[in-house]
């Protein structure tokens, strides 16, 4: 069931095509929560603190640490994503000075 889901994903060719897929799927709220923890990864990425990501985004302390957590001992899926923005424009955090020891990054 979840490969169906995400091979349908998987045929989303714009924008466009995500937020009306994504708005038949999710409730408003998971979509608000999706977009937030985005947010906390790229503001993680900057190195911003937790004060100031609570204050920009809303998220509580909890979720950060996760998110922390997903992203420096998770299975890669947020550096990923990072690292391929990041092709597409100049590098401007650390993301790519950071070393990987057995797939996992550490700092």
């Amino acid at each position: 069931m979840l490969d169906e889901l995400f091979d349908a994903i998987l045929l989303l060719e714009d924008q466009e095509d995500c937020y009306r897929f994504f708005e038949d799927l999710c409730t408003v709220g998971e979509l608000k929560a999706m977009a937030q923890r985005w947010k906390v990864v790229k503001m993680l990425e900057e190195n911003r603190t937790y004060t100031d990501i609570v204050e920009e985004t809303g998220a509580s302390t909890a979720t950060i640490s996760r998110v922390k957590r997903c992203l420096h001992f998770g299975a890669d899926g947020y550096l990923r994503i990072l690292q391929r923005g990041m092709n597409k424009k100049q590098p401007t955090t650390e993301l790519l000075t950071r070393k990987k020891v057995d797939d996992r990054i550490i700092e």
